[in-house]
């Protein structure tokens, strides 16, 4: 009796376990494969439960999450002889998994050493086509185009789909550096040296165009001012002339006291005169009339 319950729980024993071993479940983050003798009989790309053969059928999970696959510090050069280290990240997905289990036996170690080789050439190329300022461009996005394309198409031979390549980092070489970094001020040093002379090229000419209408306008206030003066000395001439025809007398008299003060303003002045010269005519009694 104990004999038939021991083989009676070796056998439920054996069905729970070919059971267990014939279920299999197929998440949102994987693919699998069923493989039989190491070929391949079936895939699962779908999440849910799944069953196989128990100890025959051999289960293979492939990942189905977004890949990432650093390429740092790569030297490339362009056309003009300067080289440029260069950090790329390459974003893939397995898309067949039948074909990456066929060709890199379902290893992403191999997968990433063929794609990261091909990623270095395709940077190469790239770079390879274009000149030192293109290469800082905004020519950089169709240059990540070209280099994503020229994977493609041998990631699809791996059963893998490239989804996007972008340069994160591309700077030049220590010493390629040092002389753009020369160059670069030579080139400012030379336009700030033209910079210059057109400021004092405009600079002499704003003076010139300055002198030139400080002069015509000095000119036109001394030819104005030559005009207000001949108005005022013919105004005062013809006052002069209206007085000395009303008092003739007195006009002589008003310009002979003129004449004194000018003459007689130093007291150095010394006049050598006859007495009874002209000039002297108002300096007799004040009972003498002058002589007409």
């Amino acid at each position: 009796m104990n004999s038939v319950k021991t083989i009676g729980l070796i056998v439920v024993a054996g069905l729970l376990v070919a059971i267990y071993s014939s279920v299999f479940i197929v998440d949102e983050r994987e693919k699998a494969l069923v493989v039989r003798f190491g070929e391949i009989q079936r895939a699962e790309n779908e999440p849910g439960l799944y069953f196989k053969l128990p100890i025959i059928d051999e289960l293979v999970r492939i990942e189905d999450r977004m890949l990432f696959i650093e390429t740092n510090d790569k030297s490339v050069q362009v056309v003009d002889g300067r080289r440029y280290l260069v950090d790329a990240i390459t974003m893939m997905r397995i898309v067949d998994p039948q074909k990456f289990r066929e060709t890199v036996g379902a290893s992403l170690f191999v997968v990433r050493d063929r794609i990261e080789t091909r990623i270095e050439s395709a940077l190469r190329q790239t770079y390879g086509r274009r000149t030192f300022d293109q290469a800082l461009s905004k020519d950089r996005a169709a240059m990540m185009r070209e280099i994503r394309d020229q994977v493609r198409a041998e990631a699809l031979t791996l059963g893998m789909e490239i989804v996007d390549v972008r340069v994160r980092r591309t700077d030049l070489m220590p010493d390629v550096l040092k002389d753009t970094y020369e160059r670069m001020n030579s080139e400012r040093f030379a336009e700030a040296a033209e910079l210059r002379a057109v400021g004092q090229a405009q600079a002499t000419r704003i003076k010139a165009e300055a002198d030139r209408e400080a002069v015509e306008l000095v000119s036109k206030a001394n030819r104005e001012s030559e005009i207000v003066r001949g108005e005022g000395d013919a105004e005062r001439n013809r006052v002069f002339a209206q007085a000395f025809e009303k008092d003739p007398q007195f006009f002589a008299f008003y310009r002979s006291m003129q004449a004194y003060a000018k003459s007689l303003s130093n007291s150095d002045t010394t006049l050598v005169l006859r007495p009874d010269s002209e000039f002297f005519k108002y300096f007799g009694s004040s009972s003498e009339a002058p002589a007409q």
